[in-house]
């Protein structure tokens, strides 16, 4: 997930998907996760002495890295531009295009969701309009040859299909 400062006033790009589950990230760190670091903090708060209490610090810790992960969140719910998939275009790739490639030579297929950098997620098969490969497929249609330039060099991959 992108993790930007509250400085930044930059538009964020979310599929549907990715909107719900950032909120239901932040419902969950709000309600459950706070619940639970409260919880740490009072019983290590029991245990005396907070100079040298090692669960006190470690509780606070981790309330300061769950209130900066709802920041953050909050942050990028705030700036987002939502692509609603039933909008987006099959002629050419976009932001929300599902794409089917086919690499020059070896004929290996992948498929990938592109997504705004806050969403992507390459495990899952989504990966980012500004990242080497979302960047070389954007805007090319079926048939079309991209060229990525990849950590092991370049490679060549043929669009197969595109759809929402």
């Amino acid at each position: 997930m992108e993790t930007m400062s509250q400085e930044t006033n930059e538009e964020v790009v979310l599929t549907e998907e990715g909107r719900k589950k950032l909120e239901c990230e932040l419902e969950r760190l709000k309600t459950v996760k706070r619940k639970e670091v409260a919880e740490r903090l009072k019983n290590a708060i029991s245990y005396g002495d907070l100079m040298e209490n090692s669960e006190y610090d470690d509780a606070k810790n981790e309330q300061a890295r769950l209130e900066q992960r709802i920041e953050t969140i909050e942050n990028l719910l705030a700036r987002a531009r939502i692509i609603d998939r039933r909008h987006v275009k099959t002629k050419l790739v976009d932001v929300g295009s599902l794409v089917e490639i086919k690499q020059v030579g070896s004929g290996r297929k992948q498929t990938y969701r592109i997504v705004g950098p806050a969403e992507a997620n390459p495990d899952e098969r989504m990966i980012s309009y500004l990242s080497p490969a979302g960047k070389a497929l954007m805007g090319h249609k079926v048939g079309d040859i991209v060229e990525v330039n990849a950590p092991a060099g370049k490679v060549r991959y043929r669009i197969i299909s595109i759809s929402r």
